[in-house]
């Protein structure tokens, strides 16, 4: 983070944070939002869902049965989905502003050494005693070709171990995109478990509120549940890819440019959804 000519705190990563990332896979910029940025993200979501799920945003039902049951902390805060692409919500351009802020535009194009696309919003609530959402590759759902996807992981609150905080395993960014195992639906809530490689493990990556965390779609990441008692881990999530793909899952394929042009990317075999839902064996 520097100072512009005007005052203004600007955002460029270090050498040293380039390295990482080339490294790792992964980086933390931190103090990316400022305390206000945080309060009015987190104060939109959270009065938009003042009264549980909201129809056609929040994600609800996989099929014909419920994806929660009734004692899942996650029945009233499942995560919203492409909150960007609701203009008429409250939450609908402030997604949007923040998808595409011209912030995220520098370091993005530095990770990709490309002009980045923006593909995907998601906002993460987590309450106390939510499950987690296993290890797992974000190239799985979004199937970037050539190259990889791009994650920037915004936190709304601080996020560490006691809440679920994001754990990555670094040195997976050159790992392939495997087909996952099953996950244990009383720990996660999705359904996808990618093993990492022998001798590698997750790290946690402690965040403070408005720190964002930058991530290869290789890498395998995810989240432990939140055993806290009273702390959310809210994340604002959005996912790039580079302007050169040449495929895309069907669901991802007519991405946006920072200058607000949608194009359009040829449809790749495969992928889906951010995570497969649990769905319980009978409703509760």
């Amino acid at each position: 983070m520097v100072a512009s000519a005007t005052g203004k705190k600007t955002f460029a990563l270090t050498p040293e944070q380039l390295e990482q990332f080339h490294r790792d896979g992964y980086v933390v910029v931190r103090q990316f939002l400022n305390p206000d940025e945080v309060a009015t993200i987190r104060d939109t979501f959270m009065e938009m869902n003042k009264n549980g799920p909201v129809e056609g945003l929040s994600e609800m039902r996989r099929g014909k049965s419920e994806a929660y049951d009734s004692s899942d902390p996650l029945r009233f805060y499942p995560r919203m989905m492409q909150p960007h692409s609701h203009p008429d919500k409250p939450v609908g351009p402030l997604a949007s502003q923040y998808m595409l802020h011209p912030r995220l535009h520098g370091i993005l194009r530095d990770l990709f050494d490309d002009e980045p696309l923006a593909v995907q919003s998601m906002f993460y609530f987590k309450p106390p005693g939510a499950r987690g959402q296993d290890l797992h590759q974000d190239d799985f759902y979004l199937r970037t070709k050539p190259g990889n996807c791009m994650a920037a992981w915004m936190a709304i609150d601080d996020a560490d171990e006691e809440n679920g905080g994001m754990v990555c395993v670094p040195g997976t960014s050159d790992y392939d995109v495997v087909c996952p195992e099953k996950s244990d639906p009383t720990r996660f809530f999705t359904t996808e478990h990618v093993e990492p490689p022998p001798g590698t493990k997750p790290v946690p990556c402690n965040l403070k509120a408005g720190d964002v965390l930058f991530f290869n779609g290789r890498v395998i990441h995810g989240s432990y549940p939140n055993t806290s008692k009273t702390r959310f881990r809210r994340a604002l999530i959005c996912h790039y890819v580079p302007e050169h793909s040449t495929e895309l899952s069907q669901g991802y394929r007519f991405p946006t440019r920072f200058d607000g042009a949608t194009i359009n990317i040829p449809a790749a075999v495969g992928g889906g959804p951010c995570g497969t839902l649990h769905v319980p064996s009978s409703p509760h």
